[in-house]
């Protein structure tokens, strides 16, 4: 049976349309990232190849280059070794003898800092969020609150950690076990929360005026509103806020390991084998590549928990 013609128009303007299949977009995002990858590489090769050893420096006396300024890095053995070095590197022993492949233990230390900043990213999460939510509730709060979080993010991480570390060494001593994890996890989330605060706040006063004035004619409260209108709408910010604060966390929780000293973690492993860059300059590679890795795993984990989301992701920022 055929529908009028003027029921046909509503029925195909109810409709929801069919969003557009993106498994081509998949691809060729992936293949600009190997793209992207091989260009670093050959450009890493390109200048070993027609850089100076010594680098470039600027000022200073000659013979006394210590008091210039260097502009160009070196490329000698020792300060840029080829790719494929460092490649091979990794399938050798750690630090010689029986010792595990340099992967193995790089795969060992990093699945600890994996943990640490998976639990900073939680707290950082919760944190963010209930600051996002406090702020848009209230527009006082914004005013005298936003400003200190935004300043709160140029105190330099490498001075905070060893107090963050002091303060839970005294809590442990005088009130309940505090283990130097729990120290890395807070300034890992002390990175991670910047971003969701900042992402639900401007989620959550993101729906349009007349969204809100619907609502309000339902006699919908705060909480009503809050679960069933701006939550939905602030999807679209809090995921890009979230795989930032994901990457933040693995950044915090490698310098906290660095800079309290903490064993186990891929931090102390890059210390510990850039010690020993001027006999094997390719073994500090390692745990590089694998804080690289971390930040992509942590990212890719916001992405399959996006994935649940698809239904709100309407004009994601990107």
């Amino acid at each position: 049976m055929t529908l009028p013609l003027a029921q046909a128009d509503v029925a195909e303007a109810l409709t929801p349309p069919r969003r557009p299949r993106r498994g081509g977009a998949g691809w060729i995002s992936l293949a600009w990232g190997v793209v992207g990858v091989l260009t670093v590489i050959a450009l890493w090769e390109l200048y070993k190849l027609v850089g100076p050893a010594e680098g470039l420096v600027i000022g200073g006396t000659e013979g006394d280059t210590g008091s210039g300024v260097m502009i160009l890095p070196r490329t000698h053995e020792r300060a840029m070794p080829h790719v494929w070095d460092m490649g091979a590197r990794l399938f050798a022993p750690t630090s010689g003898g029986d010792t595990p492949p340099l992967w193995m233990s790089v795969a060992s230390a990093a699945l600890v800092t994996l943990g640490i900043a998976a639990v900073g990213w939680i707290i950082g999460v919760a944190v963010g969020a209930v600051l996002g939510a406090v702020m848009q509730r209230w527009r006082l709060v914004e005013w005298g609150l936003l400003p200190w979080i935004v300043v709160s993010q140029i105190v330099p991480l490498i001075a905070f950690a060893p107090v963050v570390n002091a303060i839970g060494n005294q809590i442990d001593r005088d009130a309940f076990p505090w283990p130097q994890w729990l120290s890395v996890a807070l300034i890992a989330s002390y990175l991670a929360f910047f971003p969701v605060a900042v992402g639900m706040l401007r989620g959550l006063g993101s729906p349009d005026s007349i969204h809100l004035d619907l609502m309000r004619t339902y006699a919908a409260g705060y909480w009503t509103t809050l679960l069933r209108l701006r939550l939905p709408a602030a999807v679209p910010h809090l995921l890009p806020a979230l795989r930032l604060a994901a990457a933040n966390a693995v950044v915090g929780a490698v310098v906290a390991e660095v800079s309290i000293g903490m064993r186990g973690g891929i931090g102390r492993m890059l210390i510990q084998l850039a010690g020993q860059a001027s006999s094997d300059p390719a073994a500090p590679w390692g745990p590089m590549f694998g804080s690289i890795v971390l930040g992509l795993i942590a990212a890719g984990t916001v992405v399959l928990l996006g994935a649940g989301l698809k239904n709100y992701r309407r004009g994601e920022a990107t």
